[in-house]
């Protein structure tokens, strides 16, 4: 009797520290599959303010404060936009000092918690940059999903799509470049993005799933008048890129693909995330298993989606070796498999969907030589 009442104890014992393990999983891989749009990825440190200026802003110091380039520093209730380090101004030790370039949505006080956004503009192309729009309705796979349309004169469209932790906001960064060229601009939210349908589980699918949301966007475009389209994508809307180039009944419209900052393998990217969330590495294991279970992801699908081989148009990749969530090593090897094809812009200094803020000008030098052809 006593080694049945062990036994059934130890198998009791063994049964509780599966689940557990299996819920751990679950909650390590929410850290990708339930990163919302606009909030701080699990690797952007918070910061505060510990004094301003004119035109200057003292934060804690760390290495994201460090960063070079032009940044949004959004808290709760606030949104700026700061410059370089001023290497000059008096600071303490413990303190990094940035030109304060503007404050954009309420104010910054000494004591609030912040952390470093790639969004430089918070709004919409008319109030954020004085451009015309309209606000555009596309008739989606899970209903209407938003969007903004720049008009232009020419019958190439360029469709921006973010990736994680943003917003369609940050399609503004580029957007007076690409205004100023000519080229009619279509800025995407999808499932999942505030005013986009909620996806059926609740989950981001890392671009596997969502990239048929930009399919319907692609369709829409050439509904009303697009010849061809550019693809411009972010993280996982870079993901979305690739999906649509290799997947979307109209992908013979188009002619070019710009990827900032690619997730080229979701499972590096939902380990990355999760262990900034200081997942003990035995359980990153389960993570992944988790999201595969719970999403229905799988290694070949990814795999297909960056294979050399099927791609077809002129890319331009921006990427460098700063990002920790996706790894500039899969960009690389990516661009170095077709040289001819493939365009490699690399910035240094820069963390994930944050390339055109490490470095704007060499950005959008990059931007021009490659659309130039395109055009």
């Amino acid at each position: 009797m006593r080694t049945v009442k062990a036994t059934a104890a130890a198998v009791t014992m063994a049964l509780a520290a599966g689940a557990a393990s299996v819920a751990a999983g679950r909650l390590a891989s929410d850290a990708a599959l339930k990163a919302p749009p606009g909030r701080p990825l699990p690797n952007e440190p918070r910061l505060t303010v510990h004094a301003t200026a004119a035109g200057q802003v003292a934060l804690t110091r760390d290495l994201a404060a460090l960063r070079p380039g032009t940044y949004g520093l959004s808290g709760d209730t606030t949104h700026a936009v700061v410059g370089p380090v001023l290497d000059t101004a008096s600071h303490s030790a413990d303190t990094v000092v940035r030109r304060l370039e503007r404050v954009t949505h309420g104010t910054l006080r000494p004591g609030d918690t912040v952390w470093f956004t790639p969004n430089t503009h918070i709004g919409d192309p008319g109030s954020a940059l004085g451009l015309d729009h309209e606000d555009v309705e596309i008739p989606g796979e899970l209903g209407t999903l938003p969007a903004w349309f720049v008009p232009g004169v020419r019958s190439t469209w360029v469709i921006c799509v973010h990736g994680l932790g943003t917003t369609r906001e940050l399609s503004l960064n580029g957007m007076e470049f690409l205004t100023s060229r000519r080229f009619p601009v279509l800025a995407l939210a999808y499932r999942g993005d505030l005013g986009a349908p909620r996806p059926p589980d609740g989950l981001g699918h890392l671009g596997e799933t969502e990239w048929r949301d930009l399919d319907a966007a692609i369709r829409y475009a050439v509904r009303h008048g697009a010849r061809k389209v550019i693809l411009h994508g972010w993280s996982t809307g870079a993901t979305m890129a690739l999906r649509a180039a290799a997947h979307s009944g109209v992908r013979d419209r188009i002619s070019g693909l710009i990827l900032d900052s690619p997730v080229l393998s979701w499972q590096t990217t939902l380990r990355a995330l999760a262990t900034a969330r200081r997942t003990p590495g035995a359980l990153l294991p389960l993570a992944v298993r988790a999201a595969q279970g719970r999403t229905g992801l799988h290694a070949d699908a990814a795999a297909e989606a960056a294979d050399p081989d099927l791609l077809k148009v002129p890319t331009l990749i921006v990427h460098g070796p700063d990002d920790t969530i996706a790894p500039w090593d899969h960009s690389r090897r990516l661009a170095a498999a077709r040289p001819n094809l493939i365009a490699l812009h690399t910035v240094a200094h820069a963390p994930h969907g944050a390339m055109w803020n490490a470095d704007p000008e060499g950005y959008e030098e990059a931007l021009r030589r490659f659309l130039t052809p395109l055009m």
